[in-house]
């Protein structure tokens, strides 16, 4: 993240605008689900730590996808501390829990003795299965400014196929921005609705992409599951007072995976251009740059069977004295597999939700269904 910082530094320039943008990133996100109170008599933090989700992309070489891996091939470790699978799934298909599948091959295997581990709250109960739904939750954010003037049809067009060719377990959501965002689709599987909803939309007038992007995420991480963000951009951004390396933090935190497809025009500018690597690569995403209507249409078809072939995993962190930035590392196990490129997000942020006086501060909590 510092060199994101480096380069994302030309957004606030001074100490007003600074204080300008932090005042906004808390009325964002004052309306969170958690809330921190204060109690008098030397109250004690206590941090609820959810089930940590990850969206993993398994590539060799050429940037073919990786098929039909198993739990055991994978290697998560969080601050450099081992962690144990709780969930696991490839594609659109079924979340498992690890110690279902592990019960399914003793039987297979003629063995009914219970699983040793069944009464780990470490292992994601059937419960907390019913709310990692396959598919994913795909919010598009449709750059509608001044910028987009000239390629607005051929980008609606570009959109609208991209929605056609979701995978029918996804559900999807259509915003547009310019200066201020709209949210024209809440998230829905209804096709049709967001269809409707890409034709309705028109130009406005200049960009804030990163302030939308914020409002987009934090509306995305309220839902379970799977959940990706998808901007379509024509141009820089030139009217946000939020910084861009804090919407890649609550992006990597909230674990949405951010892809952004952009037109020549910005990759012509070095400062978009970085931001939008940087900011798709911390969260397990990509970043396209299209010269043309075609090129656009080729993007979102390269999201597409992206979404198609992540792997799900899940863990509930072990003790872990960092209260901050927790850097995640996935990892295939193997020699064989070496050779093979793993993409996802790089870590999150520890955030206190509570305040709790008749609890110490060195006390793990016990852990939460997933947000």
């Amino acid at each position: 993240m510092e060199d994101l910082g480096n380069t994302m530094c030309v957004v606030t320039k001074s100490w007003p605008r600074r204080l300008l943008s932090l005042g906004m990133i808390l009325i964002l996100l004052s309306g969170s689900q958690s809330r921190i109170s204060a109690q008098e008599g030397g109250s004690h933090i206590r941090v609820v730590v959810n089930l940590v989700q990850l969206n993993v992309a398994v590539t060799d070489k050429n940037g073919k996808y990786i098929t039909d891996l198993h739990p055991e091939n994978f290697s998560i470790t969080e601050d450099g501390i081992p962690q144990r699978l709780a969930t696991f799934a490839e594609g659109n298909g079924p979340t498992r829990a690890l110690v279902d599948l592990a019960q399914e091959r003793k039987g297979a295997q003629g063995d009914d003795q219970p699983d040793s581990n069944s009464n780990d709250p470490a292992i994601a109960t059937t419960a907390t299965l019913q709310s990692l739904i396959a598919g994913a939750n795909v919010f598009i954010l449709f750059d509608t400014s001044n910028y987009m003037y000239r390629g607005f049809v051929f980008a609606q067009d570009a959109i609208a196929d991209f929605v056609r060719s979701l995978d029918t377990a996804d559900k999807i959501a259509l915003y547009s921005y310019s200066r201020d965002l709209s949210r024209v689709a809440t998230l829905t599987p209804d096709r049709s609705q967001v269809l409707r909803a890409v034709r309705t939309t028109v130009a406005g007038d200049e960009a804030a992409l990163y302030n939308t992007l914020l409002l987009t995420l934090r509306d995305a991480s309220q839902y379970k599951g799977r959940k990706v963000v998808v901007v379509f951009s024509n141009g820089p951004d030139n009217s946000s007072v939020v910084p861009p390396e804090d919407v890649a933090e609550l992006a990597q935190s909230a674990g949405i995976s951010v892809y952004m497809i952009s037109t020549q025009q910005a990759k012509l500018e070095p400062v978009s251009t970085a931001v939008f690597e940087r900011m798709t690569a911390a969260t397990g995403g990509k970043a396209y740059f299209a010269k043309n209507w075609r090129d656009e249409k080729r993007a979102f078809a390269s999201i597409r069977d992206d979404l198609a072939h992540l792997y799900s995993l899940s863990y509930y962190p072990r003790s872990n004295p960092n209260r901050g930035w927790r850097a995640i590392t996935v990892r295939l196990v193997g020699d064989q597999f070496k050779k093979y490129h793993v993409r996802t997000r790089t870590g999150y942020r520890l955030a206190p939700t509570r305040f709790a006086s008749d609890t110490p501060n060195t006390a793990e909590s016990r852990p939460q269904p997933p947000q």
